[in-house]
């Protein structure tokens, strides 16, 4: 027979069969296409040395008219600021209080006990010491006199671990040891109450009323222990934040100031909004912050009322213009105000657009637009069928908007209408429903590319994705766990968090000096016609190693015949085996047996250095009989 091209249509499709995919892509990992043909994803390298406290699900990047490059972090513990690849910690601070004497300490361990009535901290929280004497051996002022993990012991004392300034453990000796340490009037700085990095969802062991039900049982209503996400955004140099516990809570201001160094800034902790001089009404407790930058209104997207009350979920305010502490409206003096949404029960997200602010309630999306007269601004409802997942999966790309819902993608140009997927139900039928509020949307508009980030169905961490490239109108996925995604502009490359690292991503062929799994693999398409059996007897590849930095780049080429769609590739008879090949730069042809009707076709890398792009591969074979 004349040789065979394999060509096979861009994008993977795992919504049909394997073989109704023919001359298509079944499965892949770290694969992207571009102009049609699958190559190997570009890698990733840790930004910083140091680690992200807490788990980041909430990533925000600005530059001020100093030319400041911040990047803001928010975590389930802490706020940073990063630049420079310094995390500068501006957590705010939920109270202030000095006491004598208050440490004790026992010769040979790192455990310090601090006695601190009524300190209102829970396990997992922060202090900063200050002011701490030496204890008289190894626990010096440099060691206690800096910001500690709580550990909660009851109401009236706490615990911590010692540390140097490296972060490595001290013991305490016997000279330490003993208690009414630590000197007169040591000042305790308490940061707000840190909230959860996870999502807890289930019935509990012994949750329910006591004596209502038998020992041990189960609650009949699930306790849910609610997953603590951040929300930033500018106001010209500054930085307005509110963390969001169980989907509400209050707001925050960081200044910058009017230094030309930012040094003192960044040593300064973020202050409730309401704290701040002229502030008037600030709601107590919102869900998400927004800068209508264009009018420059601070907009709060779930709110407490106006004159005080119950936290309302569709309640819209808006400050005075240019005045983000003043939420006061008063007829003809200011243009402060409120809306409500009509529809849904709460305010899951708003996103903010060209033209527009998208509302996302649980069943319905609204428009949010400034209007310039006595209204300000104007409510319309767009849709009022629709999903959506979290509050961070939500992206776009020249000026289309797109999201996931709870059982499919969309897509808002104009008008809402569902993204077709042709991954859609290996996607949902593999997701943790439980934990939709993890999912992290992001872009690489570099490669024309929407990411979602989410957790499959077993995971408590997003350990997945799925992209769509919205020039080529394909899709593709793999294994990743990434909790927040910033496709920065005024950045060079893409930043994620995973595992507590910040990472700057599409920078290598590697993931972090490690190598990287990449793989593809086809769907099962015919030899010929498929009529009869075929004995292939050499593969012709065509792979680019074009960027590569390896040694040697290498990549495995691997054939699966098959005789009909059931058959399971790879039995004990000889000319039925898998037959895998390393190719490289010099490779021309290679040689193999093969004898079927029908094949599959995938190519892997594993090794450090390796870039590649397939090509047209061609097959070369003789027809062997029918049967």
């Amino acid at each position: 027979m004349t040789l065979q091209k394999l060509q096979f249509k861009a994008g993977v499709n795992r919504n049909i069969t394997n073989y109704s995919n023919e001359g298509g892509w079944f499965e892949c990992d770290k694969v992207r296409f571009i102009d049609g043909y699958p190559e190997k994803l570009n890698g990733w390298a840790r930004y910083s040395p140091t680690n992200v406290t807490g788990t980041c699900r909430a990533l925000f990047g600005y530059v001020t008219s100093f030319s400041d490059n911040f990047l803001a972090l928010g975590t389930n513990s802490k706020v940073f600021i990063e630049v420079g690849e310094n995390f500068n910690d501006i957590t705010p601070i939920r109270t202030t209080s000095d006491a004598n004497n208050i440490f004790t300490a026992t010769n040979g361990s790192s455990v310090i006990t601090v006695a601190a009535t009524g300190h209102g901290a829970e396990t997992g929280d922060f202090v900063t010491f200050s002011d701490a004497t030496s204890f008289g051996g190894n626990i010096v002022p440099a060691v206690i006199n800096q910001n500690y993990e709580i550990t909660k012991i009851d109401d009236d004392s706490y615990s911590i671990s010692a540390k140097d300034t490296n972060g490595d453990t001290v013991l305490a000796n016997s000279s330490d040891a003993g208690s009414s340490k630590g000197g007169t009037a040591t000042v305790q700085t308490f940061e707000i109450n840190s909230g959860a990095g996870v999502i807890t969802f289930g019935y509990g062991w012994a949750t329910g009323t006591w004596g209502r039900l038998a020992w041990g049982a189960g609650s009949l209503r699930p306790i849910i222990n609610p997953l603590t996400v951040w929300f930033f955004d500018n106001f010209d140099n500054d930085l307005i934040m509110n963390v969001a516990t169980d989907s509400k809570g209050p707001i925050y201001y960081w200044e910058r100031g009017t230094n030309a160094d930012p040094t003192t800034a960044l040593g300064t902790r973020a202050v409730l909004l309401s704290s701040r001089s002229n502030a008037s009404d600030v709601p107590d407790e919102v869900g998400q912050i927004m800068v209508s930058q264009v009018d420059k209104h601070l907009i709060a997207f779930g709110a407490t009322p106006f004159g005080g009350g119950d936290f309302d979920p569709l309640l819209i305010r808006f400050a005075n213009q240019d005045e983000p502490e003043n939420f006061t409206p008063i007829l003809d003096k200011t243009s402060a105000g409120f809306l409500r949404v009509s529809s849904g029960s709460r305010i899951i997200t708003a996103f903010r657009t060209r033209q527009e602010i998208l509302v996302y309630t649980d069943v319905s999306l609204h428009s949010l637009q400034f209007l310039g007269t006595t209204d300000v601004f104007g409510l319309n409802e767009l849709d009022n069928n629709i999903s959506v997942a979290s509050a961070r999966c939500v992206a776009s790309a020249s000026n289309v908007v797109y999201w996931m819902g709870a059982d499919k993608f969309y897509v808002y140009n104009g008008r809402v209408d569902t993204l077709p997927c042709p991954l859609r139900d290996y996607v949902f039928n593999n997701i943790n429903f439980n934990a939709l509020a993890y999912v992290y949307a992001g872009t690489v508009e570099a490669q024309s590319e929407i990411w979602w980030f989410y957790p499959t169905a077993n995971s408590t961490t997003n350990d997945a994705y799925i992209v769509y490239n919205y020039k080529d109108n394909i899709w593709f996925y793999g294994n990743l766990n990434r909790s927040a995604w910033l496709d920065s502009h005024v950045r060079q490359y893409p930043q994620a968090v995973g595992d507590n690292i910040l990472f700057d991503h599409e920078t290598s062929n590697d993931a972090d000096g490690s190598a990287m799994t990449s793989f593809i693999t086809s769907s099962d398409f015919d030899i010929g016609d498929g009529d009869k059996f075929t004995l292939i007897n050499r593969i012709i590849p065509d792979v680019d190693f074009s960027g590569s930095d390896g040694t040697e780049p290498t990549v495995k080429l691997t054939v699966k015949p098959r005789n009909f769609p059931g058959n399971k590739s790879g039995t004990n008879e000889a000319d039925q085996r898998v037959i895998e090949t390393d190719v490289n730069v010099y490779t021309e042809q290679v040689f193999m047996r093969a004898r079927a009707r029908q094949m599959g076709f995938k190519i892997s890398s594993d090794n450090l250095g390796t870039k590649w792009q397939l090509g047209s591969p061609r097959i070369d074979g003789r027809p062997d009989g029918r049967r």
